[in-house]
C-alpha cells in the first residue's frame, strides 16, 4: 500500500513535480477520495503547501484523518512553519505555547476565545488573514492592552517583517494600515485581573 509523506517545504516556494495536482479547502473532499485511491493502488502522495508544514491549520488534516481511516502509512518529513519560525523570532516566552490556527471570525466569540486562551498562561500563536489583523488586535486590546505582541508578516520570504509592541499600540497601527501576505501573531501571557504579569518583579515593599 501507498503512503502518504507530509512534507514541509521552504515558505513561499513555488513546487514542481512531474505529477502535481491541486488540494484545497474547495475540494478536498473530492480530491482526497482521488488520493486515497492513488495509494490503495500502491502509490506513495506527498502533500506539500507554500506555506512552510501541510496539516498546520488547513485542509491536509482531513486527508491525514482519511489516510488513517484507510489503512495507509503518514510520514511527516519537518521543517520550517510560520507558527514556530514566528514564536522563535518574537522575542516572547517561548518554553510553553499554544497553537491554535485562525481565531474566531467574529468580535464577540473571538474575545471569549482569546481571554480564554490568554488565562491558561501561555504564549499564544495564531495565524489571521490580513483583512482581519485590525480587528483582531482592536478586541485584543480591549481585553489585555498592554499584552507584549509580535505580528509576524511574510516568514521566510522576501517581504519578513515583525512588529512588535503592546496590543494598544499594535491595535493603533494597524487600525491605518492594512498589510499584505500570511500573518501570524504571538501573545505573550497576560497577568490577570490584580496579578502581575509573568516575569514581572514584585515591588520592593512586597518582598
Amino acid at each position: 500500500m501507498g503512503k502518504l509523506y507530509l512534507v514541509a517545504t521552504p515558505i513561499g516556494n513555488d513546487i514542481r513535480a512531474k505529477h502535481l495536482t491541486s488540494y484545497t479547502e474547495f475540494n478536498h473532499r473530492r480530491k482526497s477520495a482521488e488520493l486515497i485511491g492513488q495509494m490503495d493502488r500502491g502509490w506513495d502522495v506527498a502533500l506539500v503547501t507554500d506555506a512552510g508544514t501541510p496539516g498546520l491549520s488547513d485542509p491536509g488534516e482531513q486527508l491525514v484523518a482519511a489516510a488513517i481511516a484507510a489503512g495507509h502509512d503518514v510520514v511527516p518529513i519537518p521543517g520550517p512553519a510560520a507558527a514556530i519560525a514566528a514564536l522563535v523570532a518574537s522575542g516572547l516566552p517561548t518554553r510553553e505555547f499554544t497553537f491554535v490556527g485562525f481565531p474566531e471570525k467574529k468580535s464577540g466569540a473571538r474575545k471569549r476565545e482569546l481571554a480564554e486562551l490568554l488565562a491558561t498562561g501561555r504564549t499564544l500563536v495564531v495565524y489571521e488573514s490580513p483583512f482581519r489583523i485590525a480587528d483582531l488586535l482592536s478586541d485584543l486590546a480591549a481585553i489585555a492592552p498592554h499584552a507584549r505582541v509580535a505580528v509576524a508578516r511574510e516568514m521566510t520570504k522576501v517581504h519578513e517583517e515583525v512588529v512588535r509592541g503592546t496590543a494598544s499600540e499594535l491595535a493603533a497601527r494597524y487600525a491605518s494600515e492594512r498589510p499584505k501576505g500570511e500573518i501570524t501573531v504571538v501573545i505573550a501571557p497576560t497577568k490577570n485581573a490584580g496579578e502581575r504579569e509573568i516575569g514581572e518583579r514584585e515591588p520592593a515593599s512586597e518582598r
